[in-house]
């Protein structure tokens, strides 16, 4: 009798510690002067359109949703549309980010317990923060979209859409607590850059690039350079977040050298449990195509794939023409994929297996792949195919 008696004192004080929880106040944040985001916003013009956007900074957060929105690991981008066209258009919020969150998703992560009305009031303040559609003719709207949160400068797809028209736009931001315009310039860091205008031409010196990275001293081999992207880097990065990779470098992909640098940039295609399903690494070269920049690359996958820890030290898997033919179909969905070929330079095809400074073994058949962006939108009946070397009528292995 005694331990029973006990025991409902001991729930009754956790159901009245509970209600007190349920019951707690919760204020309304006090907000943001919307003028003053868009001091700090990156602004672009096409046309009859003009946006604006900024990264939400985690104090201004706070003060715009209450000190519980970092409980739900998100991004909020401040967003403003300026609409002078004769049509009405819509924010394709999967444009800016195919796993973006609803309002109401991140107003949950802020619910507490036995709290109806508070949580209402929750969902409200979110709800009236975000981004409407669509953007009526000649007016102006501004809101916030719910992102994942990526790491440094952040790359933002705006894409309206309106009756047979996309107006696309590709800013590189900051956070709003961070004065300077964005610091990506992905630009070769010396002088001695060659412009090559004839195609021919362009593909010899690429084929005379190194075949493959090194560690930091040049003393030992690394990961292939398995594909070479041509185009501004606000292409390149919109094709790449449509396809759900993510800015996400880690300390084993600053040890892969070339032309005596780390990677100016390292992408990753998540999975299931936050794994790697694929990488591109990406180094500027010292040449230009017309004017646009030349990256070298480094694609490849983690030994497990998808199936990889996410947590676990990334060894590449020895499959590295898979994940390059992964990549390129990947790209080719992108709608921002204007010409593709192929050429030597990757390695000597049907050698012995090859194996990198840090252990990892892989088999090749030498080629790298040639990807050349432009804006979006693009089809895939708009990709050119090169007369390079004729890879489509080669044979594949059943697992590619």
């Amino acid at each position: 009798m005694m331990a029973w008696s006990l025991l409902k004192r001991v729930l009754a004080q956790l159901g009245l510690a509970l209600a007190l929880v349920g019951c707690g106040t919760w204020h309304a944040p006090p907000g943001v002067d919307e003028a003053t985001l868009r001091v700090r916003a990156t602004t672009a013009t096409r046309g009859d359109v003009h946006v604006g956007a900024v990264v939400v900074g985690e104090e201004t957060a706070r003060q715009m949703f209450g000190p519980d929105i970092g409980k739900a690991h998100v991004q909020p981008i401040w967003i403003e549309v300026e609409n002078r066209s004769s049509q009405p258009l819509w924010l394709l919020r999967s444009g800016t980010d195919p796993d973006y969150f609803s309002p109401l998703e991140v107003a949950w992560s802020m619910h507490r317990a036995l709290a109806g009305g508070a949580n209402a009031r929750i969902d409200e303040t979110l709800q009236a923060a975000a981004f409407k559609n669509p953007i009526p003719a000649g007016a102006t709207h501004a809101g916030v979209v719910f992102i994942n949160p990526q790491a440094g400068t952040t790359l933002v797809n705006i894409d309206l859409f309106g009756k047979k028209t996309l107006v696309p736009f590709s800013l590189f931001l900051h956070p709003d607590d961070v004065v300077g315009p964005a610091p990506l310039t992905f630009e070769y860091p010396h002088a001695k850059v060659v412009d090559y205008k004839d195609r021919d031409a362009l593909r010899a010196a690429l084929e005379r690039l190194p075949c493959r990275a090194t560690n930091a001293d040049g003393s030992a081999p690394g990961d292939p350079l398995n594909a070479v992207l041509v185009g501004a880097m606000a292409d390149i990065g919109a094709a790449s977040v449509r396809r759900e990779y993510r800015r996400d470098v880690r300390e084993f992909d600053r040890a892969q050298r070339v032309f005596s640098r780390e990677p100016d940039f390292v992408g990753r295609k998540k999975a299931q449990g936050g794994s790697s399903a694929a990488w591109i690494r990406l180094w500027a070269a010292p040449m230009l195509f017309d004017g646009k920049p030349v990256f070298v690359a480094q694609v490849g996958r983690p030994v497990g794939g998808r199936f990889a820890s996410g947590d676990a030290r990334t060894v590449l898997h020895h499959a590295v023409d898979e994940a390059r033919n992964f990549v390129v179909q990947d790209m080719m969905y992108s709608g921002g994929l204007e010409q593709l070929g192929f050429i030597t330079g990757c390695g000597e095809a049907g050698a012995s297996t090859k194996t990198t400074f840090d252990g990892a073994h892989y088999d090749t058949d030498g080629l790298r792949a040639v990807l050349f962006f432009g804006t979006r939108p693009l089809s895939l009946a708009d990709i050119e195919m090169l007369d390079w070397v004729p890879f489509l009528e080669r044979g594949n292995d059943a697992h590619e």
